[in-house]
């Protein structure tokens, strides 16, 4: 499946980082994690970290799938509220989301912090109302997350052009957020795998899972096996290939980023995520140059050679709706590009096994606008299982909330 259009900035001005080997020889592990993108490595490296012997499979490049189309907000803030979220699967459960997701913001800057170079940096997060309408649902919102020990402030219309130069009704301000560059991070924990040795394969296409009661045996288009006690699915929005029911749909969303701006130009954008109540949303952040990335304007299109022709006019349409917001703000395009993502009902991921599978076959479907917070979580729900431990998130991310 062919995920993204354009020039996704990561893969222009990363490259093709590192060559790993294509399989060519049968092997044996632990566990294999089908999939070498951001949520595959993620979850290789907390295995590995904890003894397993891991094997990674990527029928692409590795990163060169929807890794290299994400924006990478981290973000502990779910595309659907807590509020909403609540009348779903009751507050308990919504709460140990949220806060869940805040933690994991911590732990993704635990695991960059090994590297200087991929882009990590701790940001805040203004969400702001995108109609006067807009302004009950986030004072309750912000009742909601205090309530539960989330550090949220709710700004009126006036601190919001005050503090940050632009007109809405009202604003979320919280400090729990951060941003990365997801390919270059991929890169890294997969080589520091690799060095450690784990074996990583990109070029290796699997065309065949079978499992049994004792492991998963993984046969590629040129014939070999990779026989594991446990198979992680990691293969981002492509993971629904695998199964026979329909637990997401396919959306796609365009971005475009900006030659370098100075300090003075990007004010508070330099360390602020911006992002909005309307849905589709329009959302911004800076890169570690001093680049700004403006995304959203998604859609139901998943068709490649749709998707390639929207996106120019999806990038013109993100520069108009950035005019709109900051006049005086000097925004020269350098790439435009789309990508195919996924997305649930209710916003939450899907991780481990499915039935059509068996227990040793898991899946780590990370759908949703904070996908990367999500497979960090998923990293060690997914641990937790094959140790046989229990995890509390286990009963609200796994495909059993769809029977509730």
């Amino acid at each position: 499946m062919d995920l993204k259009s354009g020039y996704p900035f990561w893969a222009v001005s990363n490259g093709l980082m590192q060559a790993f080997p294509q399989l060519d020889a049968d092997h044996r592990c632990d566990v294999a994690v089908l999939g070498g993108g951001i949520t595959g490595a993620l979850i290789a490296d907390e295995l590995a970290q904890h003894g397993f012997d891991v094997v990674v499979l990527e029928q692409r490049d590795i990163g060169w799938g929807s890794t290299a189309a994400s924006t990478a907000l981290l973000q502990y803030e779910i595309d659907t509220h807590l509020v909403d979220l609540a009348k779903r699967h009751g507050e308990d459960d919504a709460a140990l989301a949220y806060r869940a997701c805040a933690d994991a913001i911590d732990r993704l800057h635990e695991v960059a912090s090994a590297w200087r170079d991929v882009g990590f940096a701790r940001n805040r997060s203004l969400y702001y109302a995108s109609r006067r309408r807009d302004v009950a649902s986030l004072e309750e919102e912000c009742a909601a997350r205090q309530k539960h020990g989330l550090e949220v402030e709710l700004l009126s219309s006036d601190r919001v052009r005050e503090d940050y130069g632009f007109d809405a009704p009202a604003a979320l301000l919280s400090r729990q957020a951060a941003r990365v560059d997801p390919y270059r991070l991929t890169y890294r924990l997969l080589q520091r795998l690799q060095k450690q040795g784990a074996s990583v394969f990109d070029r290796t296409r699997v065309e065949e899972i079978a499992p049994t009661t004792r492991g998963v045996t993984l046969r590629t288009d040129t014939g070999l096996t990779v026989r594991a006690g446990h198979l992680v699915v990691a293969a981002g929005y492509a993971s629904q290939h695998w199964l026979k029911q329909s637990v997401a749909r396919n959306r796609s969303s365009y971005a475009v980023i900006s030659d370098p701006l100075p300090d003075a130009a990007l004010g508070f954008l330099g360390d602020t995520l911006l992002w909005e109540t309307a849905r589709p949303y329009l959302y911004a952040r800076t890169t570690s140059d001093r680049r700004l990335l403006l995304g959203g304007e998604d859609d139901s299109v998943d068709i490649p050679a749709k998707r390639d022709a929207r996106v120019e006019k999806k990038a013109r349409t993100l520069l108009k709706r950035l005019k709109d917001l900051f006049p005086e703000l000097a925004f020269t395009p350098a790439f435009s590009w789309a990508g195919t993502f996924a997305e649930t009902e209710d916003g939450l991921p899907f991780f481990g096994p499915h039935r059509q599978w068996g227990p040793r076959v898991h899946f780590a479907m990370a759908y949703g606008g904070n996908g990367i917070t999500y497979s960090m979580l998923g990293a060690g729900l997914l641990r937790a299982l094959i140790e046989r431990r229990k995890h509390a998130l286990w009963p609200l991310f796994s495909f059993e909330r769809l029977e509730r």
